[in-house]
């Protein structure tokens, strides 16, 4: 069935969501945090977003793996999923905190990098919350592979990864890429080239919303720390 109905870019909306979990298997794995910002379809932010640490069950901590149980003690959030809230409790904050960023029409669409995960996930514990989005999916990897073989020049000046696997970071950084190849992509081939990619780049780091969290002292990506390998 075709799609007749059009939105613009700046009534329509966005809502960005990134995961932790305690592994990946939605059945036996659980989620242990859970963070949204909200944007329009130009990819301007319309909130800080807000994030919600989630305590799991004894039996989903007690079976992760080294390398997820290093990676949560290491950002800390081994220790704050101890004073975790409830699943119902994180749906119901997630749902009441969407509500003014809802379109009038349509259903806003979920977004975020290898949204897949985090979807099976929120679809397993959250379904009240996904009943209020689109089955459609923005999905920022796509673009990432895309432009790693369509414009190389330019994917090597790419925003980098540092927001420690901790969901409000990532998530803010999955914007920030995307707004990247949007202005890199969308040109003809071969694209911008290595020097102006950069320079695309920095706008989009000095303008990132990560920068507004600075100013409040809230670092959610430190660029003084290792840059985070981007599969």
């Amino acid at each position: 069935m075709a799609d007749s109905q059009t939105f613009t870019a700046q009534e329509s909306r966005l809502l960005w969501i990134d995961c932790e979990m305690t592994g990946l298997d939605v059945f036996h794995d659980e989620l242990c945090e859970i963070a949204v910002v909200p944007t329009d379809f130009d990819l301007n932010v319309l909130d800080e977003g807000i994030d919600i640490v989630i305590k799991p069950s004894d039996e989903a901590l007690e079976q992760m793996n080294d390398f997820v149980r290093n990676m949560h003690t290491e950002n800390g959030l081994m220790e704050k999923m101890k004073h975790g809230v409830s699943y119902q409790e994180a749906e119901k904050q997630m749902i009441d905190y969407i509500q003014p960023f809802l379109p009038k029409e349509g259903k806003a669409h979920l977004a975020g990098n290898t949204i897949g995960s985090d979807k099976k996930f929120l679809d397993h514990f959250m379904p009240n919350l996904m009943s209020q989005l689109h089955y459609r999916s923005i999905d920022v990897s796509s673009f990432k592979e895309l432009c790693r073989r369509w414009y190389p020049a330019a994917f090597v000046q790419r925003p980098g990864k540092y927001g420690q696997d901790r969901s409000l970071g990532d998530i803010i950084e999955s914007i920030d890429e995307l707004r990247f190849y949007r202005e890199v992509m969308f040109k003809p081939v071969p694209g911008p080239d290595s020097q102006e990619a950069k320079k695309i780049c920095e706008h989009v780091e000095a303008t990132s919303l990560l920068r507004q969290y600075e100013n409040q002292g809230r670092v959610l990506a430190d660029k003084s720390g290792e840059l985070k390998l981007d599969y």
